[in-house]
């Protein structure tokens, strides 16, 4: 007997009209974008951030196996209440698709 259908490994056919959900940066609670520009070891990454600061970014334990970060991905970082000119956390790593919509939108600027 053969199945049909989805299956363990399969995945239904995508649409291009499906909705892109996309984490967008919210000001009161001061997250913003950046970009890696340097790997320190480690769970650290230096960040060039959108208000021309480079800080030093901590990947947060539940990021930090599940995804995966290179030199030049575009983040969502939050400043640290304290030393907020040279501290951060990253929030997001941004695909492929998500800056595409985000650039559509004229929400990313490269900066």
């Amino acid at each position: 007997m053969v199945r049909k259908g989805k299956g363990r490994g399969q995945r239904a056919p995508q649409t291009g009209d499906e909705p892109v959900r996309v984490r967008v940066p919210n000001p009161d609670e001061g997250e913003m974008f950046g970009i890696i520009i340097q790997m320190l070891g480690y769970d650290r990454v230096r960040v060039r951030c959108e208000d021309g600061n480079i800080r030093v970014g901590r990947i947060p334990g539940r990021m930090k196996k599940r995804v995966w970060m290179r030199i030049g991905d575009t983040v969502l970082i939050v400043p640290w209440d304290f030393q907020e000119d040279q501290k951060c956390d990253v929030v997001h790593r941004y695909r492929g698709n998500e800056l595409d919509w985000l650039q559509k939108r004229g929400i990313l600027k490269m900066f």
